[in-house]
């Protein structure tokens, strides 16, 4: 098992934030437009910078898109800003109508996804989102995995040209992650040969402590972490699950409409195996401190390693 370590623990919201900066200072043509949560989204440095090419639009998330949409028509790169909830239930018909139908060059970015929002609560821990985005045609959806893959996601979207929805989140995790980012391509942290364990956002780095923790049961584990769930990396996918004849994906959203789904019909149309999934099943959440929650509703890796042991049964 290849080790990973880290040296500091960081807020993945952070990432995007100084990625923004960056952009501001690289590309006259990034704007950035916020929904009363500049602070929240680590947007402040981008608008110190930038007061020109900041718009606080307020509690207006609809009009928020809207505007975005049509900054593009005159070149304008925008990126939109607010709580993953507010960036996709809330504003779904203007995406689907004013950014995905047209193809609008919109970034839409959204911070505090899932369970780990913590003691805000379910109104606010939106576990849909993955499954809402990726639906739409055209629409690429990112979900990295700490702080330094988050930082290149952002600033790559810049260079990309299309509607984009990037996830990520408040609490401090692990910077571990090092290798270069690129659209649409799976990175492999562990080659292995007894279970694929497919994994994005913060469950990359609780795949990771999974694998160790099988490495000493005897199990040998390949871990690829997919950071973008939409256009999916299938050749990647379809290489390790043909070695590995089971697969485990790990996710911070919802088991319907998430990566395991999009995993799992991608493996049914072409080499049909064992899959079992590590995901919210099927409920809201509820108030707690991150660690808590991720405990309870299994997104963990103790949860992976059951998933693992399952599937590996399976496969016999």
């Amino acid at each position: 098992m290849k080790k990973y370590t880290y040296s500091e623990k960081k807020d993945t919201r952070s990432g995007f934030g100084d990625g923004l900066t960056e952009l501001g200072r690289e590309n006259p043509n990034v704007v950035a437009l916020c929904a009363d949560l500049t602070g929240s989204l680590k947007m402040n440095q981008f608008e110190k910078e930038n007061p020109d090419r900041f718009f606080q639009v307020g509690i207006a998330e609809a009009n928020m898109i809207g505007i975005a949409a049509g900054m593009t028509i005159g070149g304008k790169i925008p990126f939109t800003g607010t709580f993953a909830n507010f960036s996709t239930g809330r504003v779904y018909d203007q995406i689907r109508q004013a950014v995905a139908y047209s193809g609008k060059n919109v970034k839409i970015c959204a911070s505090h996804a899932g369970l780990t929002l913590g003691e805000d609560g379910a109104t606010h821990q939106i576990l849909e989102d993955i499954g809402l985005m990726k639906m739409l045609p055209g629409m690429t959806v990112i979900n990295p995995c700490d702080y330094n893959q988050t930082k290149a996601a952002t600033k790559a979207i810049a260079n990309f040209e299309g509607p984009v929805y990037l996830r990520f989140g408040r609490p401090s995790v692990p910077v571990f992650m090092n290798e270069p980012f690129e659209i649409g391509k799976a990175i492999l942290l562990n080659e292995g040969s007894d279970v694929s364990i497919f994994a994005t956002g913060h469950l990359v780095w609780e795949a990771i402590q999974a694998g160790e923790i099988l490495e000493k049961m005897g199990i040998n584990a390949e871990i690829i972490n997919i950071h973008t769930i939409k256009p999916l990396d299938a050749e990647a996918i379809l290489k390790s699950a043909k070695k590995t004849n089971c697969i485990v994906t790990a996710e911070e959203h919802m088991k319907h409409g998430g990566l395991g789904d999009s995993i799992s019909q991608l493996i049914s149309e072409n080499c049909p195996m064992p899959i079992e999934y590590v995901a919210v099943n099927d409920t809201f959440g509820e108030s707690g401190t991150p660690s808590q929650l991720m405990e309870k509703y299994g997104l963990n890796a103790e949860s992976i390693v059951k998933a693992v042991t399952k599937a590996i049964q399976r496969k016999k």
